[in-house]
């Protein structure tokens, strides 16, 4: 169990233990955890004053940035459950969640990357029956919050919401926290929305502090790190292995709007980080930009990627070529926490490659086939979980909770996995993506993981197509290296030699990149119906 039973428990104790110690660098702005500590108190005042009550949805759509940290942290701090929103989805998407999850206040951006977000909700969710509040179509949201200096009527800036907590006591924002447990829900992350309609994760204070206590401790997080955050807060990997993470171990968080190489290696260089998690795509592209040696990117010590397919050839060359110190890989998803697995330091590279390492402290893994009936090691089946991560439910969705959930509590994940005698875990694909070949069960992420053993592909995906005599075969789509010579017929050809036949893709299309959502994930959505 961690020290801290609540997530203004984690800030109050942070503001004190690490006073001095920078907690966020994000352009000009730099804050102590000090500050940190009296700017949180201050938007928490700010909701009461809004009238948050406690167990009240309150969301964020915005990109990172400091203003994020402090309302996200306020809002939890007032009792109020967070709803992070996703900085991808266009404005009926938005108001969807919005409207599902009945948030009664938004903090929203003003514009990010050309888009005025403000305009996206008034577009989707600004007309209905006259009323007082500032988006008609959405009776729940009494007030929006723009992170900006001036706002459209009805909505409010964020300056014009801190000032209307002054009026508050520090004794009532602190009587409002201290009535919070452990088993409050602090937050409700929605999916990715990757096989259907996002579908809400309700996780407790509890929950969230004794996993990223777990993570921080497990990836070695200490005190005056420099962590590049470039996972989006609104994913679980940004906001509770970065700013949750960062908070127990007193590391200074530095946000990244957007995930750009080169803005990385400028980050890297000018803010001497020294942690930065991250999916292996940005690894691989920070290690093969042209403009890699004009940066000085030595303080790099920490790195720490996903469950999706890892090249040893990456983690060698983040020691060798980098000199970075530790390099992990670890498992998780919304429904569990955001943690599974996770390597331990010391690890053998070829383990840290190749699978996400062992159940964390406190949570069982087990794959199993279509019964729910363990498989031995080796044996590729679903991936169930079960132990104190495991989410409470989809909000207001007892029927898919149900579903998700078996009576004695284990997780289905939908994610095929094969367990090592060890306990190490290899996930090899997702079940909706599994496809058959002639009566072969073929595994995407396997033919993903093989193809980029060769020197010449950076990235890979692989879909089913159909094929009137085998049913389906493998297409796959391929980043080459800048500047190789590589086709898709030869690749097809080195693929013959170096996989089952029914593995091999019968065609190959090379693209400049993959698309993926804000979380890294690549979209096999947008691959299939490019055919």
């Amino acid at each position: 169990m961690s020290e801290w039973e609540t997530i203004p428990e984690l800030v109050r104790s942070a503001a004190e233990r690490y006073a001095d110690t920078q907690a966020v660098a994000d352009g000009r702005t730099r804050i102590s955890y000090a500050e940190l500590g009296a700017r949180v108190e201050r938007a928490a005042a700010a909701c009461l004053a809004s009238g948050v009550r406690a167990g009240d949805r309150v969301a964020v759509w915005a990109p990172n940035s400091a203003e994020w940290i402090v309302a996200a942290l306020g809002a939890v701090s007032a009792g109020a459950v967070l709803v992070p929103l996703n900085t991808r989805f266009k404005g009926a998407e938005a108001a969807d969640v919005l409207r599902r999850s009945r948030a009664r206040l938004l903090f929203v951006t003003g514009t990010f990357l050309g888009t005025s977000y403000v305009a996206a909700l008034r577009r989707a969710a600004g007309t209905g029956p006259a009323t007082d509040r500032p988006l008609p179509a959405l009776p729940d949201l009494e007030q929006v919050v723009v992170f900006a200096t001036d706002a459209p009527p009805a909505f409010r800036t964020w300056k014009d919401f801190l000032t209307a907590g002054e009026s508050v006591p520090a004794s009532e924002v602190g009587t409002r926290s201290r009535h919070l447990t452990g088993t409050a829900p602090s937050d409700i992350t929605y999916t990715s929305g990757t096989t259907g309609r996002p579908k809400g994760v309700v996780t407790t204070h509890g929950q969230t502090l004794r996993a990223y206590d777990i993570w921080a401790d497990l990836a070695g997080l200490r005190r005056g790190d420099r962590y590049l955050i470039v996972n989006p807060f609104f994913h679980t990997f940004g906001y509770k292995a970065g700013v949750i993470a960062c908070l127990t171990r007193g590391a200074t968080m530095i946000p990244q709007p957007v995930s750009g190489a080169e803005t990385v290696l400028a980050n890297i260089a000018t803010e001497r980080i020294t942690v930065l998690p991250g999916p292996p795509a940005l690894h691989q592209q920070l290690l093969d930009h042209p403009a890699r040696h004009a940066h000085d990117l030595s303080t790099l010590r920490l790195v720490v990627t996903g469950a999706s397919v890892v090249p040893l050839s990456l983690v060698e060359r983040l020691r060798t070529e980098l000199g970075v110190a530790t390099v992990l890989t670890a498992y998780g998803l919304s429904e569990a926490s955001g943690l599974v697995t996770m390597c331990r330091r010391g690890d053998d590279p070829s383990v840290i490659a190749s699978t996400s390492g062992r159940a964390i402290p406190g949570t069982e893994v087990r794959v199993a086939d279509t019964d729910g009936a363990p498989l031995p090691p080796g044996a590729p089946g679903e991936v169930l979980v079960r132990g104190f991560t495991v989410m409470r439910g989809y909000d207001d969705d007892p029927r898919a909770t149900a579903e998700a959930i078996s009576p004695d509590g284990w997780l289905r994940t939908g994610d095929v996995g094969v367990l090592d005698p060890s306990g190490n875990l290899r996930i090899t694909d997702r079940l909706k993506d599994m496809f058959i070949v002639g009566g072969f069960n073929a595994y995407p992420a396997e033919i993903e993981r093989l193809l980029l053993t060769h020197p010449d592909v950076t990235e890979a995906a692989v879909i089913g197509v159909p094929d009137p005599r085998l049913g389906e075969v493998a297409k796959a789509y391929v980043v080459p290296r800048p500047g190789s010579p590589l086709t898709p017929d030869t690749l097809i050809t080195w693929s013959r030699h170096e996989m089952a036949n029914y593995k091999a893709p019968r065609s190959v299309e090379f693209l400049p990149t993959l698309p993926r959502n804000a979380s890294g994930k690549i979209l096999k959505g947008e691959l299939r119906a490019r055919g």
